[in-house]
């Protein structure tokens, strides 16, 4: 074989050996390009997984939250329902306050007549011993016996405009008569306001009749209750009483 071709075989033979080389460059840059998008591609895969694993444990968080916060809701449902039913009972309660109460609005004025009203005698008629009774000798018309009548302490009640039962012993003879022919007005006896009833112990001008050193009297029909009143020592003969009046002017026992 020549030279020449011997060199010629020679550099096609280093053509060959560098095509294969930079062929087998190219075959190894071409797996490592494809194992590098392999690699790349699994990180993107992983990462979306742990994107997915993230958005998930998140959802799961807020499911949990939300799951959480629901009780809390129930929870506060179950207090306002709570509420309801103890408003509810407070309700209930209220009402029978109020039906205790008659209306707040005027209970203040309500609560005062139902404390008046406790007390004995109010609002009713006088009894005999609703009273305190005082006994004075007047000089007028011949001489007579003023009886001051008055409710006691937290006592008020009504007297009626007409005669006390007067008597000055056991003797028939001794209890007054009335001198009035009409009934006077009836009178609200409380605190200091007084009745006044005049007795006269002798109307007759005979020199007859029965010496006593008491009055004995009651608001009429309360016979069984009266009291007793010390006199000074006074003949009596067919006695007259006036009525309860509002004014002492009023109770002289004048006769015809």
């Amino acid at each position: 074989m020549s030279a020449g071709h011997r060199r010629n075989q020679q550099l096609m033979e280093t053509l060959m050996r560098s095509h294969l080389a930079t062929r087998s460059v190219r075959l190894v840059l071409a797996a490592a390009a494809t194992a590098a998008l392999a690699a790349t591609t699994a990180c993107s895969a992983d990462d979306t997984t742990d994107a997915g694993s993230t958005a998930s444990s998140s959802a799961s968080a807020s499911s949990s939250t939300s799951a959480d916060s629901s009780p809390s809701a129930d929870a506060g449902s179950g207090s306002s329902g709570g509420g309801s039913s103890a408003t509810g009972g407070s309700g209930s309660s209220g009402s029978g306050s109020s039906g205790s109460g008659s209306g707040s609005g005027s209970s203040s004025d309500k609560a005062a007549d139902t404390d008046d009203a406790k007390k004995d005698g109010y609002g009713q008629t006088c009894g005999t011993n609703d009273l305190t009774f005082t006994a004075s000798e007047q000089s007028q018309a011949g001489g007579y016996l003023l009886v001051t009548a008055k409710a006691k302490s937290g006592i008020t009640c009504y007297l009626e405009g007409v005669a006390p039962s007067v008597a000055f012993g056991s003797a028939v003879e001794s209890h007054a008569s009335n001198v009035e022919q009409a009934v006077s007005d009836t009178l609200k006896l409380s605190g200091s306001t007084a009745a006044y009833a005049g007795i006269s112990p002798k109307s007759t001008n005979a020199d007859s009749g029965v010496e006593y050193g008491q009055l004995i009297l009651s608001v009429a029909g309360d016979e069984d209750g009266a009291i007793s009143l010390k006199i000074s020592d006074t003949v009596v003969d067919k006695p007259i009483t006036t009525n309860w009046h509002a004014a002492s002017a009023d109770a002289v026992p004048f006769t015809s």
